[in-house]
């Protein structure tokens, strides 16, 4: 699970600002159907730099469904 963390980074172009850590909990603060507002407040994140990273990984996360479903490699 931590590379695909990583490989979410590293395909996300994401400032150096932004920590993995950071990333990863805004991921699964989202994942736990927190709010982009309680999201931003929580970890002192602008709103739009959060929901930018939420699409920008909700997008890869269709990504990576759609070339397993058609059973091209993902890497």
């Amino acid at each position: 699970m931590h590379t695909a963390s990583i490989n979410i980074c590293e395909r996300m172009g994401h400032s150096q600002e932004l920590s993995e850590f950071k990333l990863g909990t805004m991921i699964g603060c989202h994942l736990c159907n927190k709010s982009i507002r309680e999201i931003s407040f929580l970890l002192n994140i602008p709103r739009s730099t959060v929901s930018g990273i939420i699409a920008k990984w909700k997008h890869w996360e269709q990504q990576q469904l759609s070339h397993e479903v058609s059973g091209v490699s993902a890497c």
